[in-house]
């Protein structure tokens, strides 16, 4: 698969690596508004092209498929772009807190026959998997609560996370791992309920959300930019529970079984999971896999999104049921 990087953003250094180690993936191009900064980033990370605007990315024949990691509000737009230019998109979560943008966007993928995936790396992690294989095997009986954590410390009002204009905060960023990790064990929520304390740039520096799922299962998570660095995910039944340290970055992946009889440590292969996530984008590619993440699965996180923003926004309880 060539790939190409549709801007120098931060988190490409998270990427790249696995890029390169993969035999699946042919990391080809970068892309900036600049073409002077896009030299010399190609320069920084050995790749061999290099273009001052986003649309020569597109135009480039060679390049497969792209990778999006622009601001929230830039995601949509420029996934159908590419799309419409003929490339295979993964793009940066979230999405969209937006259904309607989420629904547009992969309805341009269907036109142009492409396709479109979101980029929850932790999702692709043998971890991931083996929690979610856990819970369906009854190792905790009937699942009955998750919990989760996801925050850190950043003050930088220049910082795109703490802007407004493109739609940045502690929800959109780090809760909403939180929220697809309780997804994951419980499908899609009924109902949400959101409370957020917004900070000096006017973004929710810390939010706080529960979400209630159908049999009842419920979940609870708190994220933040101006908290310590925090990261943990547990599932209770109602037999036990399983806790998971680093659900999210799976830089320490395992697992831990909690009963009345003990604690039983289950270990995980550490793994890269954005290698993991280009590789499923490659072989969809071929014609070897099924994305793991599509429409589905981001129209239901950007709908929970939406209901537990509009929740902490006017102090009621969001019904997501037809």
């Amino acid at each position: 698969m060539k790939l190409g990087l549709v801007s120098t953003a931060d988190i490409n250094r998270k990427l790249i690596p696995g890029a390169k180690a993969s035999p699946k993936v042919d990391l080809v191009a970068v892309a900036s508004r600049d073409q002077a900064r896009a030299e010399a980033y190609a320069r920084e990370w050995e790749i061999e092209r290099a273009y001052g605007s986003y649309e020569a990315l597109l135009a480039d024949p060679d390049i497969e498929a792209v990778y999006i990691p622009l601001p929230n509000t830039l995601h949509c737009e420029w996934s159908i772009r590419a799309v419409e230019a003929g490339k295979h998109v993964l793009c940066e979560k979230p999405l969209s807190r937006h259904p309607e943008d989420v629904e547009a966007a992969f309805d341009a993928a269907d036109e142009a026959g492409r396709i479109l995936m979101e980029a929850f790396m932790y999702r692709h992690n043998p971890q991931t998997a083996k929690l979610a294989e856990l819970v369906a095997g009854g190792a905790i009986g009937e699942p009955r609560l998750v919990r989760s954590a996801f925050s850190y410390s950043l003050y930088d009002r220049e910082n795109i996370r703490l802007r407004t204009d493109v739609e940045g905060g502690a929800l959109m960023d780090v809760g909403c791992y939180c929220v697809s990790g309780s997804r994951l064990v419980g499908g899609e929520p009924v109902s949400a309920y959101g409370q957020a304390w917004y900070g000096e740039t006017g973004t929710d520096w810390v939010f706080t959300g529960s979400l209630r799922f159908a049999g009842d299962l419920l979940a609870t998570f708190d994220c933040g930019t101006a908290l310590p660095n925090r990261s943990e995910l547990e599932v209770i039944g109602s037999e036990g529970s399983l806790f998971v340290a680093d659900p999210w970055h799976c830089l320490a992946p395992g697992i831990e079984l909690r009963r009345e009889s003990g604690v039983e440590r289950i270990e995980v292969d550490r793994v890269d999971s954005y290698r993991l996530e280009l590789e499923n984008l490659a072989d969809a590619i071929a014609g070897r896999a099924e994305p793991l993440l599509g429409r589905d699965d981001a129209l239901g996180q950007a709908r929970a999104l939406e209901a537990l923003h509009r929740s902490a926004q006017t102090g009621e309880p969001v019904s997501l049921q037809a």
